[in-house]
């Protein structure tokens, strides 16, 4: 009977490590199954498509068309001129919208001023271009600040 003691002990010492070894191999396996989930979700996020950034629309003001008289010494000439406004937001739309015949002025005085020759070439279009963005973009009183323009474009462009 004295070795019937031992070897209960070290059957139930055996039993005992191999639930210890059963148990720990598959808490390693759990934790690793686990870990390569999280790893291959987050691979599926970076490697997914991107979504596209949406843009904002654009916002355009179109003015009436103007009529001007361009004089010079030898000649008087016609320019018949459509203008589009592209704006950055919409309160320059609305404040475009809100001072309508001041701006149509200053466009009216800027191209009045205007030599016929000059604006006809690509460089006088471009420093037109430029002189109307200007004028367009001072402060319109009471408001502290003018409207932002993005860019002056010519729908319709006549000299005569």
């Amino acid at each position: 009977m004295a070795s019937n003691p031992g070897k209960f002990a070290r059957t139930l010492k055996s039993m005992l490590t191999t639930a210890l070894i059963v148990a720990v191999s598959v808490g390693v396996t759990l934790f690793f199954s686990s870990k390569a989930s999280q790893v291959s979700s987050l691979l599926d996020v970076t490697l997914s498509e991107p979504k596209p950034l949406e843009l904002p629309k654009p916002i355009f003001s179109s003015l009436e068309p103007f009529t001007v008289t361009l004089r010079t010494d030898r000649s008087t000439r016609i320019l018949y001129v459509a203008i589009t406004l592209r704006l950055d937001n919409e309160t320059s739309r609305r404040l475009v919208a809100e001072f309508m015949p001041e701006v149509r002025d200053r466009i009216l005085r800027t191209l009045a001023e205007q030599n016929a020759d000059h604006i006809q070439t690509p460089k006088g279009r471009s420093e037109l271009v430029a002189l109307l963005d200007e004028a367009i973009e001072q402060p319109y009183v009471p408001q502290p600040i003018g409207p932002s323009v993005n860019s002056v474009l010519f729908t319709a462009f006549v000299i005569q």
